[in-house]
């Protein structure tokens, strides 16, 4: 229900650093940075808990959820229905899911595991036929990484080519090389309910200001 608003939905992120930018802050404070994020107008917030290449950890959860009360996701490598009682218990309200990572079998059983947990699912696709796997599995909101996660190269046209596949009740989110208030337009004419947008608001001087920029594109 978040991801559905009259004007674009904005989910924002928290990490310390990424495998292809380097550290994004050396003074990282979750807790901070999610009021900035609470204040600017964010449709919720992604908390990066994956330690390698991203500094993440699962406490970040829970310094962030002292802070707000939006949905925070719990962006990490998930494989195991273990992760998602944990990320349940840290006080997460969704988990990403990424389909390149998993069976379709597995993805079915995640799947499984975050309903009867009471939590939301971001499944992760990054072409036509993961479009269609996500669907399948019944995945209640399609997350599309416009970064191929082999070269790191970034492809905006990748949601306006999978939008056609997913239909209107799944809720879509356009994920990853969205710099600007043009890019973030582009991804609202193509159809994306929602962007996820992390290093521009890390970078950003201030990070509540340039939400509030993003969050007013209709």
């Amino acid at each position: 229900g978040a991801l559905r608003r009259p004007k674009l939905a904005v989910i924002a992120e928290m990490k310390q650093r990424t495998p292809s930018m380097g550290v994004l802050a050396d003074d990282y404070r979750p807790n901070d940075i999610a009021r900035a994020y609470n204040d600017g107008g964010a449709a919720a917030i992604s908390v990066l808990t994956h330690m390698a290449g991203f500094g993440g950890r699962p406490e970040h959860i829970e310094a962030a959820r002292l802070a707000t009360g939006l949905p925070i996701l719990r962006k990490d490598f998930i494989t195991d229905p273990y992760e998602i009682g944990e990320a349940r218990a840290e006080g997460a309200d969704a988990v990403l899911l990424i389909v390149a990572a998993l069976e379709p079998a597995d993805l079915r059983r995640l799947l499984a595991v975050v309903r009867s947990r009471g939590l939301s699912a971001l499944v992760e696709v990054h072409d036509e036929h993961e479009a269609e796997v996500a669907l399948e599995a019944g995945a209640p909101v399609v997350g599309v990484n416009h970064r191929d996660l082999r070269t790191f190269e970034v492809d905006l046209g990748l949601t306006e080519r999978l939008r056609p596949l997913i239909p209107n009740r799944v809720p879509l989110v356009a994920e990853s090389g969205i710099h600007s208030m043009d890019d973030a337009r582009r991804m609202r004419d193509a159809g994306a309910d929602a962007i996820l947008v992390g290093e521009m608001l890390m970078r950003a001087p201030d990070p509540a200001a340039r939400l509030r920029e993003l969050a007013s594109i209709s």
